[in-house]
């Protein structure tokens, strides 16, 4: 992807997420009637199975999973230099996350009703932190794979666990839809920002490493 594709992908979804937060905030935060609708769906299609097992793909979206996905992927990334791969990639993720933490605190978006809830939660709903979380990893992981594995495995696999991960949020009632999809344009804005300059250095260290040390004692 050439650096003007990716600035016209970052220029789009950073423009949807302003305006998608424009138009909650223009509600005070109100689910919009989408909103209202899939999470009643989502109520109805309730069963023991199925909450276990949304509990647990939504555990793999937030806390530890995320960051060692991260590790291992900006390990990877560059095998020759892999500890300072695996620091870049957890330290980007971090960033990603600081920077939606400001954002979903200052906005405040309630979240749905605590009655409706399967697990707990905490801080406002919009953006979400589990679909930005697991959307800027999965767009990591694609691209390390899009290196070695053809571009319909290498983004198919990454987006369907991240489109799982977003879904759970609603499946168990803590989020609004429209929370989900803010947090996958968060991760895409997040993801076109810092993933770039970061490869690029990455790169760098890995090309620096592979040079042999110049031994002196030729020279005499």
């Amino acid at each position: 992807m050439t650096r003007s594709h990716r600035v016209t992908i970052a220029a789009v979804a950073a423009a949807l997420l302003a305006a998608l937060m424009f138009a909650v905030a223009l509600r005070d935060g109100a689910p919009f009637p989408v909103d209202d609708t899939l999470h009643d769906e989502a109520l109805e299609r309730r069963t023991g199975g199925w909450n276990d097992a949304f509990r647990f793909i939504t555990s793999t979206g937030s806390g530890v999973p995320p960051l060692v996905i991260a590790a291992v992927v900006g390990a990877l990334y560059v095998p020759r230099t892999w500890w300072l791969g695996a620091v870049a990639g957890v330290g980007a993720l971090a960033v990603g996350q600081l920077v939606r933490l400001l954002i979903v605190t200052t906005f405040d978006r309630p979240r749905p009703p605590v009655a409706d809830w399967l697990i707990h939660v905490n801080n406002p709903s919009m953006p979400s932190g589990h679909a930005a979380t697991s959307g800027m990893v999965a767009i990591g992981v694609a691209v390390l794979l899009a290196r070695h594995l053809p571009r319909a495995v290498a983004y198919g696999v990454p987006a369907v666990w991240a489109v799982a991960v977003g879904v759970s949020r609603v499946y168990l009632g803590v989020h609004w839809p429209s929370d989900i999809l803010a947090g996958w344009l968060y991760a895409t804005v997040a993801a076109c920002v810092l993933l770039p300059p970061l490869g690029a250095a990455l790169a760098r260290a890995g090309r620096r490493s592979a040079v042999p040390p110049v031994d002196h004692a030729d020279r005499f």
